[in-house]
């Protein structure tokens, strides 16, 4: 036949089942697949479905008991299996009972009393042999077709099943339960074909979607491609940018070698002049004619000595190159590296601070070091070796730690805290030389003394009027008071601490009065 055939075996259907994934397998090829084609061995309770590759259960009675495909033969206009033994192909149809026989069952159908008597012809052409419209009969009781349907097992029954296994069971005839049963079947069909549209559009916006990712991978595939272009363009532009730079600071070290080169030359030149006449005016000259020509030659010489010059060449080799150094920006991107060429100059380093060369005891005290480069910048980058030692005069042993904190911008943070009162001496070194200023000379003083007595107007509004009750400014009252009072001899005429008689609240106490006269020496300091 042209038609489908078993997916198995290729050949037309004989007996075809169906498996509960709905395809179709011969009765024959079944049984092969559920025994994995080993003879003897126990039947399989599961087998993949060749088609979709599912594995589907077997009923517990076998093959034997799928449900039979009887649209099977329509769709492929294939061989119809037997309907009595459902494994052989049908060559007859019974007129009388509208069965499909195969040879063996054909010669046992008119063997039995019951339908010998049955008009049965040839099944020539298989496409006129549409199963619908034909009686199924019972695989229990093959002489009887299915025409009732039993409620209780949902599956169609006959005559004789309802009075046997099927007894007092609830059934009705096929054509009263058609309706119902088809109108469930139909609505489950509906709800499958809403659910195969909605995966159909799910599976057209998955196309959507992986064309719209193509197209989108495409489009930052382009834009990638330009970015690395540009940024590959920027930093060959940087690149000759840089180098030209380089070429620059080259001819300018180059240019100023050559013209102190150049002057220190002359002046070895002319220094030679002078030497060589003034050694052959010492050794071959008459007394006379040196005293006559010693004025301009000691002048000469002497013009020659006072010339001032570098001792060392005016330009180093200072050129470095930074990676990492943020260079701007270049055609738009954000480029690297940068050319450095400022080299520190510990004698143009400063120090800078309010209390630089002063300090107290036990206080936290800094200052700051700027470094800058051999024309004066600020060099604008750390990293340089800064050493600092703070030692004391008269304590050798007796030194500060300093710390010293890298801002990254040239400039140095130097904190220190001294343990011990007196003069100490402090070294910077930038590179192992002096900085600007180093050494000095560092005062450190006691802790700030705390005043320990009352800041009042006088002694007798403070006491409460109190006779005995004194103030370090000395004053007094008539009356015995030996306390000051306003307008009374010795009060300062202003309000004043009591313990030493400072006028000014924020200061530092004394410790003691004042001792610009015998009688304010003898007061001693009451803590009010």
């Amino acid at each position: 036949s042209s038609g489908p055939r078993c997916p198995v075996c290729a050949e037309p259907w004989v007996s075809p089942r169906l498996l509960p994934c709905l395809h179709s397998l011969c009765a024959p090829c079944l049984r092969r697949l559920g025994t994995l084609g080993e003879p003897g061995r126990a039947a399989a309770r599961s087998v993949l479905c060749p088609v979709c590759d599912a594995e589907v259960a077997l009923p517990p009675g076998g093959v034997g008991q799928l449900t039979p495909d009887y649209l099977a033969p329509s769709r492929g206009g294939a061989a119809v299996g037997c309907d009595l033994c459902a494994d052989g192909a049908a060559a007859r149809r019974c007129l009388t009972c509208g069965a499909d026989l195969c040879l063996f069952c054909c010669q046992a159908h008119r063997r039995q009393k019951k339908t010998a008597s049955h008009a049965v012809t040839e099944l020539e052409n298989t496409k006129d042999c549409s199963q619908a419209g034909k009686p199924l009969f019972c695989p229990s009781h093959p002489t009887e077709e299915l025409r009732l349907f039993c409620e209780q097992c949902d599956q169609p029954v006959c005559r004789d099943c309802v009075v046997d296994r099927h007894r007092q069971h609830p059934y009705d005839f096929t054509g009263n339960v058609i309706h119902r049963h088809g109108d469930a079947l139909r609505e489950l069909l509906k709800s499958t074909q809403q659910h195969m549209g909605t995966l159909e559009d799910v599976l057209g916006q998955i196309d959507d979607m992986g064309s719209a990712v193509r197209s989108r991978a495409e489009a930052v595939a382009t834009e990638i491609c330009l970015f690395a272009s540009g940024y590959v363009k920027a930093i060959e532009v940087h690149r000759d940018r840089l180098l030209k730079q380089l070429e620059d600071l080259k001819v300018q070290k180059e240019n100023l070698l050559h013209l102190q080169k150049a002057q220190l030359q002359q002046l070895l030149l002319d220094m030679r002049t002078g030497v060589g006449f003034t050694e052959r005016l010492l050794t071959s000259g008459s007394d006379l004619e040196i005293l006559i020509t010693k004025g301009v030659v000691a002048s000469r010489l002497a013009k020659l000595n006072s010339v001032a010059y570098n001792t060392h060449p005016s330009v180093d080799d200072g050129i470095q190159f930074s990676p990492q150094e943020r260079a701007g920006q270049c055609c738009g991107y954000e480029v690297f590296g940068a050319i450095l060429n400022k080299v520190v100059d510990p004698a143009r380093c400063t120090l800078h601070g309010e209390d630089l060369h002063s300090a107290r005891q036990h206080q936290l005290t800094g200052f700051t070091l700027v470094c800058n480069d051999t024309t004066g910048e600020r060099m604008g980058r750390g990293g340089e070796a800064v050493r600092v030692t703070i030692t004391h005069k008269d304590k050798r042993d007796c030194a500060v730690k300093p710390t010293v904190c890298d801002n990254g911008d040239g400039t140095y943070h130097i904190s220190y805290s001294p343990e011990e009162p007196g003069l100490y001496a402090v070294c910077i070194y930038v590179k192992g030389q002096h900085v600007q200023g180093s050494p000095f000379t560092l005062m450190v003083k006691n802790k700030f003394r705390e005043h320990q007595g009352v800041f009042h107007c006088c002694t007798f509004c403070s006491s409460g009027g109190q006779k005995t009750a004194r103030c370090a400014c000395g004053g007094t009252m008539p009356g015995g008071y030996q306390g000051c009072g306003h307008g009374h001899k010795g009060h300062p005429g202003c309000p004043h601490w009591s313990c030493c008689g400072q006028v000014k609240e924020s200061s530092e106490c004394l410790g003691g009065p004042p001792s610009d006269t015998s009688q304010r020496s003898l007061l001693r300091t009451v803590a009010l």
